[in-house]
């Protein structure tokens, strides 16, 4: 744990793997006490932070090449990473991307926006990921994360701006389009518990703005009411 101090989900994920082994031996006996008495986890941060209107609209406008489409995949699928990378011309059916997730093994089809479908129409239909580098190769998660980062440097209002942050920009954008928990469960194959816990700050927001115009609509008919009297 203190050697990955650095990395703190890490360590945390590390601790319940341990806890995990311990259960098991003591249940069998290899053991006499936990393997993990008195260690805890790191505190969890806040998580990875939806990208504001202005970062997307940089993003569109600053970031150029693949990593450019990267992000608009990342943006307008909501897939994770290890999806991402994979996608290609041959996942497309009726209109949305069919495939079956890395990390989860669950089959989605997720639909392609009409903004996504604007800029797909200037690639290049050919076989293999969207996603290549120089060399021709396809990009792993990690590698276009690097290459992400690089470019980020570059473009001080990114700052921060992770891309594990776009999808839960992309289910915040979902629900905002009036999409239920469960629909947008299928599009992205996310567990409802986690897009509740993505929508949870947006939501929040959201009504507070809308209690906001209501309060200053109440507040000009009465004022307007007053007047007129």
């Amino acid at each position: 744990m203190d050697g990955f101090s650095q990395t703190r989900g890490k360590a945390n994920n590390f601790l319940g793997a341990m806890r995990a082994l311990s259960a098991w031996a003591s249940a069998r006996g290899h053991v006499e006490t936990s393997l993990t008495e008195g260690v805890r986890p790191y505190p969890a941060k806040t998580g990875h932070k939806p990208w504001t209107a202005a970062q997307i609209e940089l993003a569109h406008s600053e970031l150029t090449g693949v990593i450019r489409r990267g992000v608009l995949l990342y943006i307008y699928t909501g897939q994770r990473g290890s999806d991402v990378v994979r996608l290609g011309w041959t996942d497309v059916e009726d209109g949305g991307f069919t495939l079956r997730q890395v990390k989860t093994g669950r089959e989605v089809w997720c639909p392609i926006v009409p903004e996504l479908a604007a800029e797909m129409a200037t690639w290049e239909r050919r076989p293999g990921p969207f996603l290549l580098q120089d060399s021709g190769k396809p990009f792993t998660r990690k590698l276009f994360s690097r290459h992400y980062s690089e470019a980020r440097a570059e473009i001080p209002i990114l700052a921060g701006a992770s891309l594990h942050g776009l999808r839960c920009t992309a289910v915040i954008r979902l629900r905002r389009a009036g999409l239920s928990t469960g629909q947008i469960g299928d599009i992205t194959g996310m567990s409802l518990a986690m897009i509740e816990r993505y929508c949870r700050f947006a939501d929040k927001k959201t009504s507070g703005q809308a209690a906001l115009i209501s309060l200053s609509r109440t507040r000009e008919e009465r004022d307007c009411k007053t007047l007129k009297n």
